[in-house]
C-alpha cells in the first residue's frame, strides 16, 4: 500500500501531518507498540532533517508498505541556491557546514549537496557511503539519474556503516544514532530530476 502524500516545507508546514500519517499506517498495519514507536521515530528524524536544510525547500513525504517491508520517502525538486549556500557557509569560521554532526547531520548534508551537485570531489567524510569515492558530487548525481526505484541509491547508510566499522572511525557516532540503529538502510540519490531519500525498515 501507499499512504497519502504529505507536502512538507522547510518552515515546518506539514510535519505534524506526516507524523500523523505514520501513526495511521502503523494502526492500519496493526504494528505492535514497539514497532509503531520505531516507525514514528524514523519519521520524526526524517522531518527533523527537512527543517535544517539550507534555503527554502518543499518536499513530498509518503510511506509504502509491502507485507512487513516499510519504505519512508522524502522527495524534493527544489534546488538549493548556490550563492545562498556559499554565504551561509562563509559565515562559519571553517567554511564548513558545522551542522553536519552526527549521522543524521551527515545524511542531511549529503541530501543538500545532491540538491546542488558540484564538480568538487565527494567530501572524505561521506565518501565511504557512495558507490565510488572517486567521483565528484556532480558525477555521483549523474550516475544516479540512470537509476530508479529501490536500487537508485547513490549514498548508502549500510556502505557507510561497513566502512566505519572496519576502520573504527566514528563508530560511536553510529552506535548512538537512532536512524543507524533502527533503519535497515537509508539511500539518497537522484530520481526523475529530484533528490530522494528512502528509509527502509522491515518489521
Amino acid at each position: 500500500m501507499r499512504s497519502d502524500v504529505i507536502h512538507i516545507s522547510s518552515e515546518g508546514t506539514g510535519i505534524d501531518e506526516a507524523v500523523k500519517q505514520a501513526e495511521a499506517v502503523a494502526v492500519y498495519k496493526s504494528l505492535p507498540k514497539k514497532d509503531s514507536i520505531h516507525l514514528l521515530l524514523l519519521t520524526e528524524e526524517m522531518m527533523g532533517m527537512m527543517t535544517g536544510l539550507t534555503g527554502k525547500h518543499d518536499a513530498d513525504f509518503w510511506l509504502e508498505t509491502e507485507g512487513g517491508d516499510f519504505r519512508l520517502h522524502l522527495k524534493t525538486e527544489t534546488k538549493m541556491n548556490t550563492e545562498l549556500r556559499k554565504k551561509l557557509l562563509s559565515a562559519s569560521t571553517s567554511g564548513e557546514n558545522i551542522a553536519a554532526k552526527g549521522v543524521m547531520g551527515k545524511i542531511k548534508d549529503v541530501f543538500s549537496r545532491l540538491l546542488e551537485p558540484t564538480e568538487a570531489p565527494i567530501p572524505k567524510e561521506y565518501a565511504a557511503g557512495f558507490e565510488s569515492s572517486n567521483l565528484s558530487m556532480a558525477e555521483a548525481a549523474a550516475v544516479a539519474k540512470g537509476m530508479s526505484g529501490a536500487g537508485m541509491g547513490v549514498w548508502s547508510l549500510n556502505r557507510y556503516r561497513a566502512h566505519m566499522k572496519a576502520s573504527g572511525e566514528a563508530w560511536d557516532e553510529l552506535e548512538q544514532s537512532i536512524v543507524a540503529n533502527i533503519a535497515d538502510e537509508v539511500e539518497i540519490g537522484i530520481a526523475d530530476n529530484s533528490v530522494e531519500m528512502i528509509i527502509y525498515k522491515k518489521f
